[in-house]
């Protein structure tokens, strides 16, 4: 992403070069030469400041987009002394999901990751689920091959947001009137700026930051199409922080499954026992 677009959000901003910050997973003394001549120019992470936008144009589901949560790295990598493959990119990983589509008093549907609500797990991989452990493989990540004889320079960026579809009505219910009144939202999550050896897979984390989505819509389901819902706080969203001290990366944020295809639709009603909707991708 171009780095003259930054400029127009708010954000935070670190420029530091990595001589001693660079928390080391799986590194041998060569490597750390290496590794203290990376340098990391500019490190910016912001959340747009504008509102969830609604959209109920559908008779079938309401539909919310998300503000996008944005990070970008300016990257310098030393010449490569050797026949070796550098990657530099983002890895994501979730900690924290609530997901709650409430249908008045006959109960809520609700997206959840079993293992992380379970405390299996600290966090869950939110690759695209093809890349892992990477979170894209397009402006997420650079790949620079060895030997280089010069500096490799390159920026790096990555976005994320929400844009789901809830049904109006209840989901095991073969009625279609409208019932949801409310959706709640509420998801955190740790970013990495990583340089990984492919040939020796050595891994340096180079900045770890976090981030979180909250939100909560009112629903009138007795009110004509495109007057029902009604976002309530918080408006705008808390900005992401750059983490001062990196934090290591759980094996989980590194390996299969993704988020996306761990997590399970139950069906809670006030009474009754809970039924699964839609079974997670992988088991």
């Amino acid at each position: 992403m171009p780095s003259f677009l930054w400029d127009c959000w708010p954000s935070l901003e670190i420029r530091a070069v990595l001589c001693a910050m660079g928390c080391i997973q799986s590194i041998g003394g060569k490597g750390r030469v290496f590794r203290e001549g990376i340098t990391v120019m500019d490190v910016k992470a912001s959340i747009d400041p504008i509102p969830t936008s609604i959209d109920e144009s559908s008779s079938v589901v309401l539909r919310y987009r998300t503000p996008h949560f944005r990070a970008s790295a300016q990257v310098v990598l030393p010449p490569i002394p050797k026949k070796e493959t550098w990657v530099v990119g983002w890895i994501q990983a979730c900690s924290h999901m609530e997901f709650y589509n409430q249908y008045g008093d006959q109960g809520m549907s609700s997206w959840e990751l079993p293992d992380l609500q379970e405390g299996k797990i600290e966090a869950i991989s939110d690759s695209d689920g093809v890349n892992y452990p990477w979170y894209g493989n397009t402006t997420e990540t650079c790949t620079v091959m060895g030997p280089t004889k010069r500096d490799s320079k390159f920026i790096i960026s990555m976005n994320d947001n929400f844009y789901p579809s809830v049904t109006w009505a209840v989901p095991v219910s073969e009625s279609n009137v409208a019932r949801l009144t409310n959706i709640y939202r509420n998801q955190s999550f740790t970013t990495w700026l990583v340089a990984s050896n492919t040939t020796t897979n050595d891994m340096i984390v180079l900045h770890t930051l976090h981030w979180h989505m909250q939100l909560s819509i009112e629903v009138n389901p007795t009110r004509p199409l495109g007057q029902r819902a009604r976002l309530r706080e918080p408006v705008t969203q808390d900005q992401p922080k750059i983490l001062s001290k990196n934090e290591p990366i759980p094996p989980n944020a590194l390996v299969k499954p993704n988020a996306n295809d761990a997590q399970v639709l139950m069906w809670r009603p006030k009474y009754g026992l809970p039924l699964v909707v839609i079974p997670p991708k992988h088991w």
